[in-house]
């Protein structure tokens, strides 16, 4: 496994994360995996207070609390359940973030949250209040560092020119290559790390049948699927070769990956060591279809 420091922590990072939104209802399996994935080099976990309405962050903290000291623990906020559990709200004001930590931090069996993550965000949020509340949590020693995820480039530049997140994590594939235009430049500029989800595209640059996605058609899907089918080998698999095409850009610090079996996990992590992508392959992914760009939340 290889190591990135995350942004300007003092946090390294295992470049292939654990998506822990993907963990079953089973604790044992759960705990089982989790402890492969540690055994593995991987030492970066992500959760959410969303998914399963805590559920999951009391899941990982079971797993990993005999192993606090090795691992770096990640969750996020600002989703609200509603009372009737029909939905979730958006709620980025600082008094409920403040309310949150605590609750995730008795689900996670922890006295601090390594990365704190807003869980979304729009132009129109009381971005103050909230940077407020992050940094408030960090003077109050309940989360080391905080960051954002978002695909939204004026919410993403916004907090790069207020605040002092270090990571912004978002989707980026090869179908999905809207952050190169202006995202991965910024981050890479201001030394903020990106955590990428989506690599493999919902699996239709892996083993899902081609359909349309984002702006492009199933045709052009199948296009992308192919070229990195081409590009696998007995030594790179198609999964390995789209998590290096992520991977391999400056900006990337790391490849987070909803994990569920132990094939899925060592195919993950053996994605390090693979025979790695030239240059010409990787440019030959990149001209496999037109680029897509972002349309909206712009400006």
């Amino acid at each position: 496994m290889k190591y990135k420091q995350l942004g300007k922590s003092d946090l390294r990072i295992s470049t292939i994360g654990f998506g822990c939104m993907s963990l079953k209802a089973d604790q044992k399996e759960n705990e089982r995996i989790i402890h492969e994935a540690v055994e593995l080099g991987i030492n970066f976990f992500d959760t959410a207070d969303l998914y399963d309405k805590g559920m999951k962050e009391i899941s990982v903290g079971k797993a990993l609390q005999q192993k606090r000291q090795q691992v770096i623990i990640a969750t996020k906020v600002g989703n609200q359940w509603r009372k009737d559990g029909s939905g979730w709200d958006w709620n980025p004001r600082k008094d409920y973030i403040l309310t949150c930590v605590d609750q995730s931090l008795q689900r996670l069996q922890t006295d601090y949250i390594d990365l704190y993550q807003l869980h979304g965000g729009t132009i129109n949020d009381p971005i103050e209040e909230t940077i407020d509340a992050f940094e408030t949590l960090q003077q109050q020693g309940k989360i080391r560092y905080y960051g954002i995820s978002s695909i939204r480039p004026n919410v993403i530049s916004k907090y790069v020119s207020l605040s002092n997140i270090v990571s912004v994590m978002m989707q980026y594939s090869l179908l999905d290559r809207r952050p190169e235009e202006t995202c991965l430049p910024l981050l890479e500029e201001h030394n903020i790390s990106v955590l990428v989800r989506g690599s493999v595209a919902s699996g239709l640059l892996v083993n899902k049948p081609a359909k349309g996605y984002l702006n492009y058609n199933e045709d052009e899907v199948q296009k992308a699927a192919i070229a990195i089918q081409q590009l696998s080998t007995s030594n790179r698999s198609a999964a390995q070769t789209a998590i290096q095409f992520v991977l391999s850009n400056p900006a990337v610090t790391s490849a987070v990956v909803g994990i569920r079996t132990s094939e899925q996990l060592k195919e993950a992590v053996e994605a390090v060591s693979a025979t790695q992508l030239t240059e010409s392959q990787k440019e030959a992914l990149a001209n496999s279809i037109e680029r897509n760009y972002y349309s909206d939340h712009r400006e």
